[in-house]
């Protein structure tokens, strides 16, 4: 395999992936790959899309910066990472069939599906490749594909193949899933908005049925005439104008940035896989245990609002209106995203959720069907925190433990500012709501969090009946 680092700066497929415009295909490219079976199983029973669509948008476009922008030693750990958590996606959907993520035929699908989608955008503004520029690109693409060591024979062989290839697959084996009409039609007309809109939050209901009509109207022109007509999907004239007009501007509009404006991920940067000791940088908010603060309740007793907080906007990943065991397993798996641990430190994580989880069903789980509402979830925790001080200790602070000792990457005992970061914060946390929630923890002020610290930020957000207690407010303003 030809080294990633060699790609460089001219590598034509580190240009057109790290493109801004990139973005006006990534709702198409994610219908493609959840319109196979598997993925739409494993998307309906793990995936958090629904209660979180932009992290999950935004995993999918991080995995493939690190996947394509990085050294050998960052794609190996990018990979290994893939595949540990793929390993864990596996059963039987709603029609009996088996299936797991780490399918060969599947993963090759979900590959393809990315290299199809770079040529796509440059065919819809109106620059297609040339066949020497496929190849160019698809040699590259293969060179970073062949680290997953997955068969020769389920890829298409040449550039000039994958267009058979993904007709046959649409033709053959793809799906109109639960997962692909939610993309189109529900999913962004329900979605919560995102954290940085700042003084636009207000006008969030009305921008987002916009930002849904003209994302489905552009997904259903730009989607492949094969798919359009095995799945009966109609795209209308004004459709096929938006697309153009959005394309063909955005294209020009992208020559005349500079690159800092026009890469995401300018093409000259190359990753290099940071190793387990080393500091954490800071990355976007881990959803696991992102801890709401609710609006101040007229009752005396704050705690209600709180826990039904915590249960909608932390807890229920999967954003059914119940927790089970796949929401827990989501929260470990977004605080090993964030953290990059190693398969151990992973697993630690993963068992300490599983814990959690399991206490959650012994003490909540009242009608034994498997699942917690809200209801169940802040009756049995009300009753459980005045019965019994210790009530948190068998559960949800083994969780919070084993998250701190994933932070703490230099295993000093106490979290520092920038190890705090990497927990917090990131893109979608203002820098002004990092530092009042690490001064909230810092209860004594000596500028780092004690695992003590921690855990009792954390117990106060649950047992306090004051909003004055540090853990009330446990990551500062929302």
């Amino acid at each position: 395999m030809t080294d990633t680092v060699q790609l460089g700066p001219d590598s034509l497929l580190r240009r057109t992936l790290g493109e801004q415009r990139m973005a006006l295909v990534a709702w198409r490219l994610l219908v493609l790959q959840n319109a196979d079976p598997a993925v739409a199983a494993g998307v309906a029973q793990f995936s958090t899309y629904r209660a979180h669509p932009w992290r999950r948008l935004e995993h999918t476009m991080d995995s493939g910066v690190r996947l394509f922008f990085s050294d050998r030693d960052g794609l190996r750990r990018e990979i290994a990472r893939l595949e540990r958590t793929h390993r864990r996606i596996q059963g039987s959907d709603g029609q009996g069939r088996p299936y797991t993520a780490l399918d060969p035929a599947v993963r090759v699908w979900v590959l393809v599906t990315l290299y199809e989608s770079m040529t796509a955008m440059r065919e819809l503004s109106g620059e297609p490749m040339t066949a020497a520029e496929l190849d160019e690109m698809y040699a590259e693409f293969r060179a970073v594909c062949a680290e997953f060591a997955l068969p020769d024979e389920l890829f298409p062989p040449t550039a000039a193949d994958v267009p058979a290839y993904v007709e046959r697959t649409i033709l053959e084996r793809l799906e109109y899933s639960d997962a692909v009409h939610d993309l189109l039609y529900t999913m962004l007309r329900q979605s919560p908005a995102p954290r940085r809109l700042g003084r636009l939050r207000p006008a969030w209901p009305l921008l987002r049925a916009l930002i849904a009509k003209v994302l489905t109207a552009l997904t259903l022109a730009d989607l492949p005439d094969a798919f359009r007509q095995r799945f009966g999907l109609r795209r209308t004239r004004g459709a096929v104008v938006l697309s153009w007009i959005l394309h063909h501007g955005t294209r020009l509009a992208m020559t005349c940035l500079p690159d800092r404006l026009r890469y995401r991920t300018p093409p000259n940067v190359v990753l290099s896989s940071r190793p387990a000791s080393a500091p954490a940088e800071p990355v976007a908010a881990p959803a696991a245990l992102h801890v709401p603060r609710p609006r101040r309740p007229r009752r005396a007793d704050p705690r209600p609002a709180r826990l039904e907080a915590f249960f909608r906007r932390v807890l229920d990943q999967t954003g059914d209106g119940f927790v089970n065991a796949a929401d827990l397993q989501a929260m470990a798996h977004n605080a090993c995203w964030q953290l990059e641990l190693d398969e151990k430190q992973e697993a630690a994580l993963y068992a300490a959720f599983d814990t959690w989880w399991q206490h959650i069903r012994a003490t909540m789980d009242t009608d034994g069907d498997g699942r917690v509402s809200a209801t169940e979830f802040v009756t049995a925790m009300l009753t459980g925190i005045d019965r019994d001080p210790a009530y948190l200790d068998c559960g949800l602070q083994v969780a919070v433990r084993a998250l701190f000792h994933a932070a703490d990457t230099d295993s000093s005992g106490h979290l520092g500012a920038d190890e705090y970061r990497a927990l917090f914060g990131g893109s979608r946390v203002h820098p002004a709501e990092l530092n009042d929630g690490f001064r909230q923890l810092d209860t004594d002020g000596d500028g780092q969090i004690t695992e003590a610290e921690f855990t009792a930020a954390f117990t106060d957000y649950f047992a306090a009946r004051t909003d004055t207690v540090s853990g009330a407010q446990l990551l500062g303003r929302p």
